[in-house]
């Protein structure tokens, strides 16, 4: 049996890696073309060509799948895996062999493009991973196999990993399956489902007038990709690890508790601690040492709460 894999990002990396751990053919990747990044724009590849490329695979980077038809016609595959690769995939490409997803959520809970963040936003006790035919409407696929994961506080990139490889072990559980002729298709239901959409820089900004559990899920879901951040007067303050310390500080709402010791800011109903940020230098740093550099932040009131 032999696989074409479509993927882009960490998590697809971490599929396919599973998938060859597992002893999947994968005769070809498909990924998104280099993209610039960092200060200096400089245009690199994606994760999964990286890793794709190590262990000797062809790949190829198709900006538009619905251009190549002819050239993935010639790609010797019995099936196509699809895992977070950034693309509605026409008909055309549809029609050629079964094409089923590595999905990071139980479906029809979250299609879209965020459903691991929008997980931890929302916090949701569970989550987990659903493999389903591809369908031409988004995550909109009959359901092959879903499973099940509590949650215990993750950040995204911790979650996403777990994810990763739960997705990459399902997801040779259907292959071995459907080379045996034994999986089966269910409908999802379709009037529950909900659709999620990229987060952009303004997500990322705190409101101190939130109850804490509310300001924490947004740093565990947001701060490793888009960020999350208040302002002071006119400095930013990028916030990497934030913890509810509500049973253990009083501070008014949206003030800077008046301790050299704790980044602790007074929110709806409570309190939380700036574990660790950015200084100004952009080095990240505890948010201890944050506020001993910069004790003139004592007892002032942050910008939005």
């Amino acid at each position: 049996m032999k696989v074409l894999f479509l993927g882009s990002s960490h998590f697809s990396k971490v599929v396919l890696e599973k998938m060859l751990d597992s002893g999947i053919n994968v005769s070809c990747v498909i990924t998104q073309p280099d993209k610039p990044s960092g200060r200096g724009h400089k245009f690199l590849p994606t994760e999964v060509n990286v890793f794709a490329r190590e262990k000797g695979i062809d790949v190829k980077t198709f900006d538009k799948i619905k251009l190549h038809i002819e050239e993935i016609k010639e790609i010797d595959f019995d099936i196509s895996v699809v895992a977070s690769f950034g693309q509605i995939l026409p008909n055309s490409f549809l029609d050629l062999k079964l094409c089923i997803n590595v999905h990071p959520s139980l479906l029809p809970k979250y299609r879209g493009a965020s459903p691991i963040q929008t997980t931890i936003l929302n916090g949701d006790e569970e989550t987990g991973v659903t493999i389903m035919k591809v369908a031409q409407a988004v995550d909109s696929g009959d359901i092959i196999i879903q499973k099940r994961i509590e949650l215990n506080g993750e950040y995204y990139k911790e979650l996403e990993e777990k994810l990763g490889i739960l997705g990459g072990e399902m997801i040779c559980e259907v292959i071995n399956n459907y080379e045996k002729g034994k999986i089966e298709f269910t409908p999802q239901d379709h009037e529950k489902a909900i659709l999620v959409q990229k987060f952009n820089k303004e997500d990322g900004k705190l409101d101190f007038g939130n109850l804490p559990k509310d300001l924490v899920n947004r740093v565990r879901a947001l701060s490793e990709t888009i960020g999350t951040y208040f302002f002071i007067d006119d400095m930013l303050v990028k916030v990497e690890r934030l913890q509810d310390v509500s049973g253990e500080c009083q501070v008014e709402q949206g003030f800077i508790l008046n301790n050299k010791k704790r980044f602790v800011i007074g929110c709806k109903d409570g309190a939380v601690e700036v574990c660790s940020c950015k200084a100004p230098s952009g080095k990240t740093v505890s948010g201890r040492d944050f506020i001993n550099g910069h004790n003139n932040l004592l007892s002032k009131k942050v910008n939005n709460a």
